[in-house]
């Protein structure tokens, strides 16, 4: 390690010539890329894949908890559903909120105000003495969860741009993980323990980020935004360390300063900044670039207005489809459904814990043709043949249904839309740039959260109403569309860098 003799600088000008030769330079693009994947990013992706894992277990649990607390409390059906249209309402906050926050105020303070919250309330749930205290509690861990897409995004900038595909493909089966441990989780507690037990459990994920925050590093990209140019380069040193490999020779460049020099920006004539000097007039250009714009504006902005508003008919696309599938895969098989309302519901604690449990595996599928087709076929391609091939799935089930059949077409179906959500986490993160990356992410994400909440009010409903058919047309409705808006995405981020600049 040469941490002691290497001088930690920024400079505006890449060909600058130092002590009369030409001085090498180094973007943390090229840092990554030249350290390659390695130990330091296996720590990250456990640390990152935990908050991802709680979140999959926070959302599974409200198949239970939902007629369990009904049966408990004597609840209307109404007041049943209210209990998960909280947490997703709670969502829909959360995750705009915090990318804001984690934009302005680092990654890190981002996700660990996200695993507080979630974590306390989560736990506190448990002791919840009447229906509006555990409203409350639950609305207060969907804002906590809305903080997911932080973490999603935190990851990524640490993985080099030719690995970015199928590593976040892995980081994404963190999720499934998640849901089956759920599932298998309530198989055991719930029979005999009963839901504030199921409720407690499942916070424990939540408490390990808070248990380990302190090893984690901020974002090296996040610090060079700020300015932080040396923080950034003795992360580097330490991902370097742990991955026994070694930087590329030379000091490190801030891209951001490169962004402000091509633009004509004024720029102090003294090329080699101290520490000091760094930090702060790179600050004072970054505040006066960023200030006359909200982070939302700059979403809507002329170069990022299209791709945004595709981003969002996507993600609420993912979300209803697959919430939707989810639920329709109990609500289609079996017999006399729409007639024998009372058996549904009578054998309902026996037969859920199992069908949720099998289902659950339907994902890894998924996984894997996420992981083959990323980074071959690109972002675009792999995720509208998924959307097409999904609602081909569907189309029979239009005119006939039997339980095999219908079993096998869910199935198939959500095998695609556990695909395509993959794929657009890994593609909505590389379209935006540093500075507004995880509030481009975490507003998308909240949109999603809109099709998740309406998906329950439209498609169930009409499924319970014995409109079996007008649902899987919607459905199928909602797959050609996303994958159209898909197609119309201006550009392929495959092997891309992430972008420093709008």
């Amino acid at each position: 390690m040469e941490m002691e003799e290497r001088s930690f600088v920024v400079s505006s000008d890449p060909h600058q010539v130092e002590d009369g030769g030409e001085s090498p330079r180094y973007t943390i693009d090229e840092a990554l890329v030249s350290m390659g994947f390695g130990n330091f990013q296996i720590l990250v992706l456990a640390y990152a894949g935990m908050g991802w894992i709680s979140e999959a277990m926070e959302m599974m649990l409200l198949s239970f908890v939902g007629p369990a607390v009904q049966s408990a409390w004597n609840l209307s059906p109404h007041e049943e559903s209210l209990i998960t249209s909280v947490v997703f309402a709670g969502m829909l906050v959360g995750a705009y909120t915090w990318g804001i926050v984690s934009d302005k105020y680092g990654r890190r303070k981002g996700f660990f105000i996200t695993a507080t919250i979630t974590s306390i309330a989560g736990f506190l749930s448990a002791f919840a003495p009447n229906y509006t205290s555990l409203l409350i509690l639950r609305c207060l861990v969907g804002v906590g969860l809305g903080g997911g897409p932080v973490l999603a995004s935190w990851f990524l900038e640490f993985i080099p741009a030719p690995e970015r595909g199928t590593w976040m493909v892995i980081f994404s089966a963190f999720w499934t993980v998640g849901t089956i441990l759920e599932a298998s989780l309530a198989w055991i507690v719930m029979p005999k323990l009963g839901w504030r037990w199921l409720l407690a459990f499942s916070s424990f994920p939540s408490f390990l980020l808070l248990l380990f925050y302190q090893s984690t590093p901020e974002s090296p990209r996040y610090l060079c935004l700020q300015g932080r140019t040396s923080d950034a380069a003795i992360i580097l040193e330490k991902i370097a360390h742990h991955n026994r490999t070694n930087l590329p020779p030379g000091i490190l460049v801030s891209s951001h300063s490169y962004d402000f020099e091509e633009q004509g920006t004024a720029v102090e004539d003294v090329h080699l900044l101290s520490q000091t000097q760094t930090k702060v007039e790179t600050s004072q250009a970054t505040t006066s670039s960023m200030v006359a714009l909200s982070p939302l504006l700059k979403l809507l902005s002329r170069e990022l207005l299209l791709s945004t508003l595709l981003l969002w008919v996507v993600f609420f696309g993912n979300a209803f489809s697959y919430y939707g599938l989810v639920l329709l895969t109990t609500e289609l098989t079996g017999t006399s459904r729409c007639t024998s309302t009372d058996i549904h519901l009578k054998v309902h604690e026996d037969v859920n814990y199992r069908d949720v449990f099998i289902s659950s595996f339907a994902e890894f599928p998924g996984l894997l043709l996420s992981a083959v087709m990323v980074d071959k076929l690109g972002r675009k391609l792999s995720m509208s043949s998924m959307f097409f091939l999904g609602a081909i799935f569907l189309f029979p089930l239009v005119f006939y249904r039997s339980d095999g059949l219908t079993t096998g077409l869910l199935f198939g179906a959500r095998v695609c839309i556990t695909s395509t959500f993959t794929v657009v986490y890994i593609y909505a993160p590389e379209i935006y740039p540093t500075s507004i990356r995880t509030t481009g992410v975490g507003v998308a994400s909240s949109v999603g959260r809109i099709g998740g909440m309406t998906c329950p009010l439209v498609a169930v409903a009409l499924v319970k109403g014995c409109h079996q058919t007008v649902a899987i047309v919607f459905f199928e409705i909602v797959f050609i569309l996303s994958g159209i808006c898909v197609v119309l995405f201006p550009f392929e981020t495959k092997g891309q860098d992430l972008p420093e600049k709008v």
